[in-house]
């Protein structure tokens, strides 16, 4: 295994790699409030790879999750220049995006929560608001049976079916969490982007989570997880890319990127990493 001092500055590890290409990052850099939070960011990720994006608070994944979601835009040092591009694609219309990439966050679970009469839908109608991307149904929007029939196959799959009639201010935030899965996955998106999904769960709801994402990966939906908790990368989850400061620290195949030596260097701190039975932990220092 290489140090990562001797990587090229990418940081990128030889790997065979198959799949169409789910999200290309080339040279991405966005700026915000005078500084860089994604300098010169490369990497890409295929169709089929489930993967998983960590790091340190501050190396860059939220200003990631914000680029796919066309909330910030980079940097276009020329008229050619292409620095994202999500199913081969640098140009979307964003609902359309919405349809082929579902995101999920905790952000997100606020914004709907927050919504003018959020809280009081259904659970059921907030799974069919995904077709439309919308944090609710309205007046001028027809449901057809096709979208009913796949809601309920959404609902199902995410075992959420009982909660279909439940409002969401009433849910507890699992089950509720459960519900924009069943929302992300009702139009039948390409990849599931997951950013720190498990952020507000306790201890049996996070581990009722992750359980219901296996079966999410074992349908053939890619995972994209964007998290800072080792323990939630998945054993279906086989590649590692490791931020640090707006840049690629290390990625590749997950059993050789994640090692305590990488994440001792990334994290500037003595960190063990121990795996058993396809799961990781970590702790800091000599224990």
């Amino acid at each position: 295994m290489q140090d990562p001092a001797q990587l090229d500055p990418s940081g990128h590890l030889a790997a065979t790699r198959s799949g169409a290409p789910l999200l290309t990052l080339q040279h991405a850099t966005v700026i915000r409030g005078g500084r860089a939070v994604l300098n010169d960011l490369t990497f890409d990720v295929r169709e089929g790879e489930h993967t998983a994006i960590l790091g340190p608070n501050g190396c860059g994944k939220s200003s990631l999750i914000r680029l796919v979601n066309k909330q910030d835009y980079p940097l276009l040092p020329s008229e050619d220049a292409r620095p994202i591009r999500i199913l081969d694609r640098d140009r979307w219309d964003l609902f359309e995006l919405r349809s082929q990439l579902g995101i999920v966050s905790a952000d997100l679970h606020q914004s709907i929560i927050g919504a003018n009469g959020g809280g009081r839908r259904s659970g059921r109608d907030l799974v069919v608001s995904g077709f439309f991307a919308s944090h609710g149904l309205f007046s001028h929007q027809k449901v057809t049976s096709a979208m009913a029939e796949r809601t309920d196959r959404a609902l199902a799959l995410v075992g959420a079916g009982h909660l279909a009639a439940k409002r969401i201010d009433e849910m507890s935030t699992g089950e509720a969490r459960r519900i924009l899965i069943a929302r992300a996955l009702a139009p039948d998106p390409r990849a599931l982007l997951l950013d720190e999904p498990t952020t507000g769960l306790d201890l049996v709801a996070r581990q009722h989570f992750l359980t219901m994402l296996q079966a999410v990966a074992r349908q053939g939906k890619t995972l994209l997880l964007v998290t800072h908790h080792i323990e939630e990368v998945l054993p279906e989850i086989r590649r590692v890319i490791l931020l640090r400061e707006g840049r690629v620290f290390l990625e590749g195949p997950k059993e050789e990127v994640l090692t305590s030596t990488h994440l001792s260097t990334l994290y500037e701190a003595e960190v063990k990493l121990r795996q058993h039975g396809g799961y990781y932990s970590a702790r800091c220092g000599g224990g």
